[in-house]
């Protein structure tokens, strides 16, 4: 039971993160917002991760960590209907290139998360 408390409290406070990072004001027709913050959300799983692995967190911290915080931040779901919307909208290019730019800068932002965490944890 602790651990679904760990994951519920620490879902509010990533999707609270996330809604802040929303209220940035952008009216471009690239979603940089939500890439960012799943590249963001990326790096922080991967310190988490790294963190988890070098120092072995208590099972609690990292459900509130990685499942909680960054499963609440992190917006796949966004990320996929607004990659849809641009295809919808003829933007094939734009679309392609968020996809790519996201799967990439993701898989960076997890591999630099690590890194900081073998060096500096």
């Amino acid at each position: 039971m602790t651990g679904f408390v760990c994951v519920g409290i620490g879902g509010a406070v990533g999707a609270m993160l996330r809604y802040a990072i929303s209220l940035i004001p952008y009216k471009g027709g690239f979603p940089v917002l939500t890439l960012i913050t799943n590249i963001l959300g990326a790096l922080a799983i991967g310190i988490i991760a790294g963190a988890a692995a070098r120092k072995g967190l208590p099972d609690n911290t990292v459900l509130f960590l990685k499942t909680g915080v960054c499963g609440g931040f992190t917006t796949f779901s966004t990320f996929s209907l607004e990659a849809y919307n641009l295809l919808e909208q003829g933007n094939a290019r734009i679309s392609v290139l968020y996809i790519a730019l996201s799967v990439i800068g993701c898989l960076a932002g997890v591999a630099a998360g690590m890194y900081a965490a073998e060096r500096f944890v």
